[in-house]
């Protein structure tokens, strides 16, 4: 597996994954601006993957501070964390990997700042490399779920492309495929930046899994047909009562799933969820630029002068989803809520 993130010779080096599936490369970014560009371009996406790079991106920052104090070092630390906070507003895990990142600055601040330095580019090796454990796991409690010979519809990609490595949607597909169970793969294209078609079935592809590329519109036929018998999806925050964020499009495949009967799973860390909000209402939907509807490959598909909207997510309600697979376990919506920390006097 190619991986989306990664620290190289002193930089954090990032698959640029709006070159797939034609070409393959990587961006030493060497300073904070460019991971932010990244972030923001899509160079790298996928809740997880975005919640590592910005870890990296803090620990590149510390190593190009000069300070004689914690006070001074975390000052100068702030800017870049509030620069990256600023690139997506949906997936969670950008604001759990940044605020990670300043409690291990603010719990080692009797140490030097040269020692500060190595200590956050530790964490952060830390972070990539917890996500990656925590993908095999929820890989094996999800596999469970699948039985052998089913058509398992995927959308978007929530793959090693999306996360640490692995994957969570796809880590789950990956473990049942490794089980022998010779399920069949559909990926909805994902209309409107295709991560369905271009990352998912790549990734599927490297890995000699049979996958069958779907438009998002067709989901409804192939379910009718029965060659789909469960949707494994990842995402980009759930709320405590179960509500899920995920690419735009995941809603109308939960319902067409509920409508014919099949399971709905949502596939994430423990990262993802988002305790502080009670709903899906309460999750930020972030608005892209309106060339990715307008233009493919640089050629225009849309009549000039029609407006455009452009929301790069939506929300699932808890009540269509079956269940959540975590690296903790497996738990009903309304049983997510047993997963938050308890309070300390």
């Amino acid at each position: 597996m190619v991986n989306a993130v990664e620290w190289k010779k002193g930089a954090v080096r990032l698959l640029d994954q709006t070159k797939l599936p034609t070409e393959v490369i990587f961006v030493d970014c060497t300073d904070v601006e460019t991971v932010a560009r990244g972030i923001k371009e899509l160079w790298v996406r996928g809740a997880p993957a975005i919640g590592i790079t910005a870890a990296y991106g803090i620990a590149l920052a510390a190593q190009k501070i000069s300070a004689q104090s914690f006070d001074d070092f975390y000052k100068q630390l702030l800017p870049s964390c509030d620069l990256l906070a600023a690139t997506r507003p949906t997936a969670v895990n950008l604001f759990w990997a940044i605020q990670r990142m300043k409690e291990t600055a603010q719990a080692h601040r009797t140490e030097s700042p040269e020692a500060l330095k190595k200590i956050m580019l530790d964490e952060a090796h830390a972070i990539l490399q917890e996500d990656i454990e925590m993908n095999r796991a929820i890989g094996k409690f999800g596999a469970a779920l699948i039985e052998a010979g089913d058509g398992v519809l995927t959308h978007c990609n929530a793959g090693a492309l999306a996360t640490g490595g692995y994957g969570t949607a796809l880590g789950v597909i990956r473990s049942a495929w490794e089980a022998n169970k010779k399920i069949a793969v559909y990926a909805d294209e994902t209309r409107p930046v295709l991560q369905g078609a271009r990352l998912t079935a790549w990734e599927l592809v490297q890995d000699s899994i049979p996958v069958t590329v779907i438009t998002d519109n067709m989901a409804g036929f192939f379910m009718r047909r029965g060659k789909i018998q469960r949707c494994v999806v990842g995402a980009d925050r759930i709320a405590a009562n179960g509500d899920t964020a995920n690419k735009i499009g995941t809603y109308s495949v939960a319902v067409l799933a509920k409508e014919h009967g099949i399971p709905f799973y949502v596939a994430a860390p423990y990262s993802t969820i988002d305790f502080s909000i009670s709903s899906g209402d309460e999750i930020p939907i972030e608005e892209r630029n309106q060339a990715e509807l307008t233009h493919i490959a640089g050629n225009q598909i849309w009549a000039t002068g029609a407006t455009t909207a452009n929301p790069a997510f939506d929300v699932t309600p808890a009540k269509y989803i079956t269940a959540i697979i975590t690296d903790k376990g497996v738990f009903k919506p309304e049983e997510i809520v047993r997963l938050k920390p308890s309070k300390r006097g």
